[in-house]
């Protein structure tokens, strides 16, 4: 039933995250000649990692294999978990929706500059630019959620195991997962409504791999501080407050662990964290990391070069965490490839 249930939400909501991006690229065909007369822009410049065209080849053969074993990786972990009934269970289904978002996150980035290199055409219209900054922000974001509601999962079978199948019914798992959509189709929205109020200048050159929101804010010309000031706020308070979320799952949890006497009953209780917290850690450390580097550092390409890590290194390294660290899912690897 929950398999079921799985499928219907992600299709249909993954329609309705398609048709808020189509709609907003209506909404800024209705003002183009607006837009036009206000910033005389068309499409924007890609300037990528590197533009030393020796480069160009190995980036290009590097991101591909990142972007296979992303892609590959995490459609295994989504194969196994409905394929093996023993994974039916919430952790899996919030795993193998995570898998899922990891892959539309590396997605929006990874083919465009794959194409970039390949053809060394790095230009990309404006209705694209605005199109994959809101769709990084809206999977990211989902990304955020989902690692939150994990959190609070092995809360609950940690601290309240003989609860934990009631609590933790199938109602609310789909219930959590579709909530998380629809807070990130409204954040998105929001960014949206707001990137389409603003006016660029003629200096078009994003010194990133994709368009991403700091990037294109910076290239704002007009005094635009409070519009510019709440699109970033907007995603800061989101991953600020599912970090504070996670935390306090976590204290929880351990509070419940220190009072279990026996060490193996310790690292029983704890075995099941530790690929969540391995995945939390890595991805809120990247983003706190490409974060700072934007701060201290003045030279955008080195910025563009660390976003690697957060944006496409992270998504590829999360079905080894679990596979590696989990018992259930490297079991179930080993039985799916026989």
């Amino acid at each position: 039933m929950i398999v079921f249930l799985y499928g219907y939400i992600i299709s249909s909501l993954h329609f309705l995250c398609v048709f808020l991006f189509h709609f907003i690229l209506i909404f800024s065909n209705i003002n183009e000649m607006e837009l036009e007369n206000d910033t005389q822009i068309s499409q924007f410049l890609l300037l990528g990692i590197s533009e030393d065209p020796r480069l160009q080849p190995v980036l290009f053969g590097l991101f591909l294999a990142m972007y296979l074993v992303t892609v590959l990786g995490n459609l295994l972990i989504i194969l196994i978990t409905i394929s093996e009934s023993h994974l039916h269970t919430p952790m899996y289904f919030f795993l193998s929706n995570l898998s899922f978002v990891d892959i539309c996150f590396t997605s929006t980035t990874v083919p465009k500059m794959l194409v970039n290199l390949q053809s060394h055409y790095k230009f990309i219209m404006y209705k694209d630019c605005i199109t994959q900054m809101l769709s990084f922000i809206f999977f990211s974001g989902l990304d955020i959620f989902l690692l939150t509601i994990m959190a609070y999962d092995r809360y609950v079978a940690i601290c309240h195991p003989l609860h934990y199948t009631v609590i933790m019914n199938p109602r609310l798992c789909v219930l959590m997962v579709v909530v998380s959509w629809i807070v990130n189709v409204l954040h998105v929205s929001s960014q949206g409504f707001m990137v389409l109020q603003l006016s660029f200048c003629t200096e078009l050159k994003i010194h990133h791999f994709f368009c991403e929101l700091n990037q294109v804010l910076q290239l704002t010309c007009l005094d635009n501080f409070v519009t510019v000031l709440v699109m970033y706020l907007l995603p800061v308070l989101l991953a600020a407050g599912s970090l504070i979320a996670i935390l306090w799952s976590y204290y929880e949890i351990l509070s419940c662990i220190r009072a279990i006497s026996s060490a193996q009953g310790k690292y029983k209780a704890f075995s099941p964290c530790a690929s969540h917290l391995s995945v939390v850690s890595l991805f809120y450390c990247t983003g706190i990391g490409l974060y700072l580097s934007s701060v201290v550092t003045e030279n955008s390409q080195s910025t563009a070069r660390a976003s690697v890590l957060y944006s496409v290194v992270t998504p590829m390294l999360n079905p080894f965490i679990y596979c590696l660290r989990n018992k259930d899912i490297k079991s179930a690897v080993k039985k799916f490839l026989r």
